[in-house]
């Protein structure tokens, strides 16, 4: 929110995209964390590489980097933006896997929803590929770690 009021409803109440026109260009950052809990069996299929599927965790980073840049076809009111760098970093352990997604552009405007579309897609790809084996997995939470440049400055979460 900005001044108290949300940034996407115009007076009126209506959506609107907001005109970042006259915002300066600078350099943008953003890190989103999520995790994906699961059985024993599925964990362990993902890190042996023995999902039926395929390479897990390689499908899913693809996935989580081209939905980053998607992310204005899937979020109605994100701007289109030309992202300078996405990483997808995926860590297996016994009881799941963890993703954390780094965005970075330089623009008008800032790229916390490409990071939180790109872990949100790779998460959703780890259980498509392994919804075979537990198909009572659990994704979540999602979050916001950090955000760098603009107007409104740095941040960072609290308890990562």
């Amino acid at each position: 929110m900005t001044g108290g009021r949300l940034t996407h409803v115009d007076e009126a109440g209506a959506a609107h995209m907001i005109d970042v026109s006259a915002k300066a260009e600078t350099t943008r950052h953003a890190v989103a964390r999520g995790r994906i809990s699961m059985s024993a069996d599925a964990a362990r299929a993902i890190i042996e590489g023995s999902a039926k599927k395929g390479d897990v965790l390689a499908v899913a980073r693809v996935a989580g980097i081209m939905a980053a840049k998607k992310t204005s076809e899937l979020i109605p009111l994100c701007h289109p933006l030309m992202l300078a760098k996405v990483t997808l970093d995926l860590t297996a352990d016994e009881q799941g896997v963890t993703g954390t997604a780094t965005v970075r552009t330089t623009g008008q405007t800032g790229v916390e929803m490409e990071a939180l579309t790109a872990v949100s897609v790779a998460l959703l790809t780890i259980y498509d590929m392994a919804k075979a084996i537990d198909k009572g997995m659990i994704i979540g939470p999602i979050a916001l770690i950090e955000k760098t440049g603009g107007k409104s400055g740095d941040w960072r979460a609290e308890a990562p």
